[in-house]
């Protein structure tokens, strides 16, 4: 007798909302939904369903669950999904994805190198790998990816569907997720996705009596009206409508002989029925597994204890089973509905539903079950020696149930080590914690230190720093105990970074003076080494004149103290840090530490860390040359290895070379795509890096406006202190800006404020103008001379590329006041040769110069000036176009009209009659300034410039020059 009901019953306003979910995925939009409901509900058959229709309208359809164990492996929904598609030979090329596809090696072995684990630091890139690659599945057809049992699923996993659920709405994908009503992560995401929009929220709540009716009906195949009320009212008595139930009712009914088919195909009831719920859900389950004989019986429950998935493999392993009899047992399981293949696993079987394995449970003593898990974990590590993946955790919480503490609290530390390794941060945390309390009375000192010592770093890296007072106590407990001084210094060392990571300066002091004092002198450099690269960060981040001296001393002993201890990550770390720290001083040296940490790097197959290094190489050949092309290897380099975010770092660094070089458009390009995705992936500190570069960008542009609300945007971004450094935002940006409106005190009062932010804290941005453009304003300002110009010039700043051009036109400017003039005009030949890469900066110099070469007779001044009004009429920067003509007229030389300069005035404007020139000083009177600095800047006579205020004032009827620079404040913007 049929007792399984072909069809879903009672569900059709879901059915509907998922077929329409479905047709708009086709069309291009995507969506996605929550199926949430007890056990035995009808969220699986609700999925199954979604599938099927899918799959009959030529979409593609994915599926991945969540593993049963109380510890799941990070992502396996996704791996499971996505392996389907290799299987089936429907996955695109994966070099379609760019940089994504190494991501993905995460999930898919057949993609990795061996570096994607090492490359890839948050779920949230993998979140964007995940979606662009469902993106190609479904272009053009539509794709449908269901995940099961979400309420068991790991952080990561979490944090990948919380980024596929804000970005699903232009892309042709539906989401299907199911989940218990638990409370935990899943469900209130599920809630927060459903009140903002992202979702929908399906809550599947039980049958109601007619639906149990009808259900009964379908399963025994009978019409509705054939089902005897007697049966219709106990099922739904005793199943609470729990479709799962009813199923689960009739199937013990029939087995039972209480529900007979008489010869017409009509059902009798024999003797009542007379049930309870739960216990009738275990006695059906209890009485199938009996009829199966003892050893079967066992063998199920056997893989009970290993899950609700289980590998045949260890089950053989575990029981001793002989092959027939093992095949047999399953064989009986699918029939009498049980078990049943674990399709997208080769070897590995699930029961039918999570109450079928907690039924046979049910009937075992705590001393079986732990027995039986002992069991179990010991197959497993017999057949899988290392326990590689899935086998880790499985055998820590079998271990766990067999009572053995300090086998699972290893074993749970081992897969935390992997987890954290693989960037699966918050599994890691989760792992080292059970690991840390299973451990906490171990006798193993040195184990348990260990283990501490692994949850700190990953509670930093988590950006957890609530427990730390607790864990410094157990430090305190284990040196107490006598724990080894060198391993209580190291957990202080621990707990420094830790406390640095947080923000709280004085409790890392705390603990780095504990570590130190228990080191004492003499102490091994595989202790002071990490020691010492600590303090150096901690050094970096005081506000002292002198800190930048004091840390690459730091790194100095560190390095050396790593490669006497062979510690290649501490010594990547410390030629890192000295090779910033060298580029105020020598590039060349700078470059020779970036490469020693190279060396470092790729002797110990350490990927990443080789990358890094290649970058910071190239940043140093770019500042010292100003050739991007090292650059661009090491970003070809992190592309390949999948490491997203130091790719949008490097994009970062190239859009500001573009900036420089005057590529604005490529600029504006780089600039606003990086933004936008480092905003999507959550890395704020490089997306608060691209709105400063943006800033620079309209400041060299001369669009002020812009350039402001762009850098406020920036510093709210960031919160706390502008992380970008403020030099770089006023040397750069707001100081060049200035110099386009030809306001030159403004200029000299942004450079003199970035200035004195650096003298603050030393900034590590070598391009803020200390050694460059502040140079030649303070030189073409009388206020520098030889002995300030010779103090710069020694400094390895000086000679980078960018500032080098500033340097040498300083130096040319000094040379013809003192009247040697083949020696500037040969100096400003190197000038010229130096600013070639940079065409705004090389035509402002150009314009800047002019000036002092006439008065003191050098130079070609008025070749100079037409060449810069050329550059800058062009780019349409009239206030420095319009000075060049100014000055050429002073200089007696013949300046062609600019016919299309009323171009330029607002049509508003120019509908009152108000001229170029009225304009230009239009512009001015915004900043509320005289009419001699007006006259300064425009280079006409104050008389001319009362005149062109005298007539505005006229043409757009104010009353007086306070109403009229409010009128140009309102209508004038960039």
């Amino acid at each position: 007798m049929q007792t399984r009901s072909p069809r879903v019953v009672g569900r059709n306003p879901e059915i509907d909302q998922l077929l329409q979910m479905l047709a708009t995925a086709r069309a291009g939009h995507g969506g996605a939904v929550f199926l949430v409901g007890e056990p035995g509900i009808g969220k699986s058959r609700l999925a199954a369903l979604a599938t099927a229709r899918a799959l009959d309208d030529g979409m593609a359809a994915l599926r991945g669950r969540v593993g049963a164990l109380g510890t799941s492996v990070a992502f396996r929904p996704f791996a499971e999904a996505l392996l389907a598609l290799i299987r089936r030979g429907e996955m695109p090329d994966p070099n379609s994805l760019g940089p994504y596809r190494q991501v993905l090696g995460r999930l898919i072995p057949e993609w990795d190198d061996g570096t994607a684990h090492e490359a890839t630091a948050s779920p949230v890139v993998l979140g964007e790998a995940v979606l662009r690659l469902l993106s190609l599945v479904g272009r053009g057809r539509g794709c449908l990816l269901v995940l099961e049992d979400l309420h068991d699923a790991d952080p990561e996993t979490m944090a990948v569907v919380e980024y596929l659920l804000d970005n699903l709405e232009d892309q042709p994908i539906t989401l299907v997720a199911t989940m218990r009503p638990d409370h935990c992560p899943a469900t209130e995401l599920a809630r927060i996705a459903a009140q903002r929009g992202s979702a929908n929220l399906l809550e599947l709540q039980p049958l109601q009596p007619a639906e149990v009716v009808e259900l009964a009906a379908a399963c025994l195949e009978v019409p509705v009206d054939g089902l005897p009320q007697e049966l219709g009212d106990r099922l739904w008595q005793d199943s609470a409508g729990i479709p799962f139930i009813v199923e689960e009712l009739l199937q013990e009914a029939s087995r039972s002989g209480q529900l007979l088919a008489r010869p017409d195909g009509s059902l009798q009831v024999v003797d009542g029925l007379r049930t309870n719920v739960p216990a009738a859900v275990v006695r059906s389950i209890t009485s199938r597994t009996d009829q199966l004989g003892s050893e079967s019986r066992d063998i199920l429950v056997l893989a009970a204890v290993i899950g609700h998935r289980f590998p045949l493999s260890v089950v053989r392993k575990a029981t001793g089973t002989d092959e027939r009899l093992l095949l047999a047992t399953l064989r009986a399981g699918v029939a009498a509905q049980l078990v049943g293949p674990d399709e997208p696993v080769p070897d590995w079987y699930a029961f039918c539903h999570p109450l079928t394995a907690d039924a046979l449970l049910a009937g075992l003593t705590p001393t079986e079950r732990a027995e039986l898990a002992r069991r179990c974990a010991d197959a497993i590590e017999e057949l899988h020696p290392g326990l590689p993946g899935e086998w880790s955790p499985m055998v820590a919480e079998l271990a766990e149930t067999g009572g053995d503490r300090s086998r699972a609290g290893q074993l749970f530390a081992q897969t935390g080590r992997r987890s954290f390794e693989e960037g699966s941060i918050s599994s890691a945390v989760k792992l080292l914690e059970r690991a840390n309390t299973l451990l906490a009375t171990d006798a193993d000192l040195e184990r348990r230190a260990e283990v501490l010592g692994l949850l700190l770093v990953a509670l930093r890296t988590a950006g957890q720093f609530d427990d730390l007072v607790l864990h410094a106590a157990a430090v305190d407990d284990m040196a107490d105990r006598n724990l080894d001084h060198c391993k209580v210094a190291k957990l202080h060392v621990h707990l420094a970074f830790a406390e640095h990571t947080a923000g709280r300066q004085a409790a890392a002091e705390t603990h780095l003076a504990v570590a130190r004092s228990l080191l004492g002198n003499g102490a091994d450099p595989a202790d002071t080494a990490p020691v010492d690269i600590l303090a150096a960060n901690l050094e970096l981040d005081r506000t002292n004149p002198g800190r930048l001296r004091t840390a690459t001393e730091l790194a100095t002993r560190a390095a050396a103290a790593a490669e006497q201890a062979d510690l290649p990550e501490v010594a990547c770390q410390a030629y890192q840090m000295l090779g910033m720290l060298a580029r105020e001083r020598d590039l060349d040296e700078s470059i020779a530490y970036f490469q020693r940490a190279r060396q470092v790097a790729e002797e110990h197959g350490m990927a990443l860390q080789r990358v890094l290094a290649h970058v910071y190489e190239g940043g140093s050949i770019c500042l010292a040359t100003g050739s991007v092309v090292e650059v661009e290897r090491a970003r070809q380099q992190a592309l390949r290895i999948g490491a997203i975010a130091l790719v949008y770092e490097v994009n970062c660094v190239l859009a500001l070379q573009a900036v420089l070089r005057g590529e604005y458009s490529l600029a504006a390009t780089t600039l606003d795509e990086g933004f936008q995705v480092t905003r999507r992936l959550r890395l704020n500190g490089i997306a608060t890096f691209f709105l400063a570069y943006k800033g620079i960008l309209a400041g060299h542009r001369g669009l002020r406006n812009a350039m402001e609300q762009t850098f406020d945007e920036a510093t709210s971004l960031a919160r706390e202190n502008t992380p970008y450094e403020l030099p770089v935002t006023y040397g750069l940006g707001r100081a060049f800006c200035a110099l386009l409106e030809e306001n030159r005190e403004l200029a000299e009062s942004d450079q003199a404020q970035a200035l004195a932010y650096d003298a603050q804290n030393p900034t590590a941005f070598h391009t803020s103008g200390k050694s460059g453009l502040a140079l030649l304003l303070g030189v073409l300002a009388g206020r520098n001379s030889w002995p300030h110009f010779e103090l710069i010039n020694a400094t390895a700043a000086a000679g980078m590329r960018w500032n080098r051009q500033f340097v040498q036109m300083a130096h040319a400017v000094l040379l013809g006041r003192d009247g040697q003039v083949a020696a500037a005009n040969a100096k400003m030949t190197e000038a010229m040769e130096s600013a070639s890469l940079y065409p705004m900066a090389r035509h402002l110099g150009m314009r800047l110069v002019a000036e002092p070469a006439h008065a003191d007779g050098w130079g070609d001044p008025i070749g100079w000036l037409r060449q810069a009004e050329e550059y800058f009429h062009g780019a349409n920067i009239q206030p420095v176009s319009s000075a060049c003509r100014s000055l050429l007229r002073q200089l007696g030389a013949t300046v062609s009209q600019r016919r299309t300069g009323s171009d330029q005035v607002p049509a508003d404007l120019r509908r009152l009659g108000i001229t170029t020139r009225e304009y230009e000083v239009c512009r001015l009177l915004v900043d509320r300034i005289g009419n001699k600095s007006i006259a300064s800047r425009l280079h006409i006579s104050p008389r001319t410039v009362e005149k062109h205020v005298a007539s505005l004032m006229t043409k757009t009827q104010q009353p007086d020059r306070e109403a009229l620079s409010s009128f140009a404040r309102t209508v004038l913007q960039d």
